[in-house]
């Protein structure tokens, strides 16, 4: 027999956005439950990316990812410096290797100078070296106020905050039906071999990889509110020396993602990637993180267009990571997705869709704006 339980507000999923958003519901006092089918919290998206907190340079205008990214920025950095965060604001540099690539870069700069970022620097190639030696550059930009942060350390901070205004969070718990009620939802929850139902006037829908598989559960909601899922597999690989540079490094963006780039860790160690390879199988059960041995090989050419020292042996597989994305690669900026009631039509219910990169950076923003849809 099912046991019964009853909040005010269910968070589904307890990745980076999912444990914001908990945190921001709580705050605003409403008992809120966080269901994570995981065994711990930021197991997937939140736990496979780069870490890097974005300025909100190359979004389209007026996009969700623009708007919540420069908002979500701010607000990042003010919580790292005020709940300790480990966090650094070591600047990008982004750089064109041959001359045609220059409308690019003219074309990068007008994008952030649309979205509010206003502090882009152009650099000569003489500068570029004064910054980085090691780096080949014909010129650049660079972004002052793009930086790296401890995911794992902030998603915790994250749960604190919830949990220090009564939050709860309940890991190895898939939820496994949603059924409309008259006074709000009623989930059946799979958890450690039993089950219970939990009641509740709100429900938000984070699941990340999962957000459409979720949506689908919702007995009162019409399929046409359900996008389809197209999964973007990102490797990386490690540098396996000290790395020579001192900030992020960029080449000019390509097709659904930013390029095999440079980015460093809090530890200072250097990483590559990640590529963009759209899975055949759109399935999240059948996601393979195994990373291809062949990945130094594939990515030396590409880095040497901008670090001409690199060698294949200097790089090791790393790690890879899934973006969850409602378009494949003919709609390359597709947007984040948030249908709150105003969509759908079902009071207190919000499904978050497509909550990829920068959604680390724009966590709080986002956070923020769905309150606001429930509220």
């Amino acid at each position: 027999m099912n046991d019964n339980f009853s909040c005010d507000a269910v968070v589904i999923g307890a990745g980076t956005v999912g444990l914001a958003v908990a945190r921001k519901l709580a705050m605003a006092g409403l008992e809120t439950m966080i269901l994570e089918k995981n065994e711990h919290f930021g197991m997937e998206t939140s736990a496979r990316n780069s870490e890097v907190i974005h300025a909100g340079i190359y979004y389209p205008q007026d996009s969700l990812k623009a708007r919540f990214c420069v908002r979500g920025r701010d607000l990042l950095y003010a919580f790292c410096q005020s709940h300790g965060v480990g966090h650094k604001k070591l600047g990008k540099l982004i750089v064109t290797t041959h001359a045609d690539q220059a409308g690019k870069l003219a074309g990068i700069a007008k994008a952030a100078a649309d979205n509010g970022v206003g502090d882009l620097q152009p650099l000569s190639k003489a500068q570029i070296a004064t910054l980085e030696p090691d780096l080949f550059a014909v010129e650049g930009l660079f972004s002052p106020s793009t930086g790296i942060i401890d995911s794992h350390q902030y998603m915790l901070a994250l749960l604190g905050g919830a949990e220090t205004h009564g939050a709860s969070l309940a890991r190895k718990a898939e939820v496994t039906a949603i059924a409309k009620m008259p006074d709000g939802y009623a989930l059946q929850v799979a958890n450690d071999g039993g089950s219970f139902v939990l009641n509740a006037r709100i429900v938000i829908n984070s699941a990340g990889l999962w957000a459409q598989h979720i949506a689908g559960l919702i007995d009162a909601l019409p399929r046409r509110f359900v996008p389809p899922l197209r999964l973007a597999k990102g490797n990386y690989a490690i540098l396996s020396m000290k790395s020579p540079f001192q900030h992020l490094v960029y080449p000019v963006p390509e097709p659904g993602g930013l390029g095999v780039h440079l980015t460093l860790d809090l530890g200072g160690q250097a990483r590559f990637g990640p590529n963009v390879q759209w899975l055949e199988n759109n399935d999240p059960a059948a996601i393979d993180y195994a990373v291809p041995p062949s990945v130094p090989q594939q990515f030396a050419p590409l880095i040497t267009k901008y670090w001409p020292a690199i060698r294949e042996e200097m790089l090791t597989p790393g790690y890879s990571g899934v973006r969850p994305k409602t378009a494949g690669p003919e709609n390359p900026n597709q947007d984040f997705q948030i249908d709150g009631p105003a969509v759908h039509g079902l009071p207190g219910m919000v499904n978050l869709f497509a909550i990829e990169s920068p959604g680390l950076t724009s966590s709080l923003a986002i956070a923020d704006h769905v309150a606001g849809l429930v509220s």
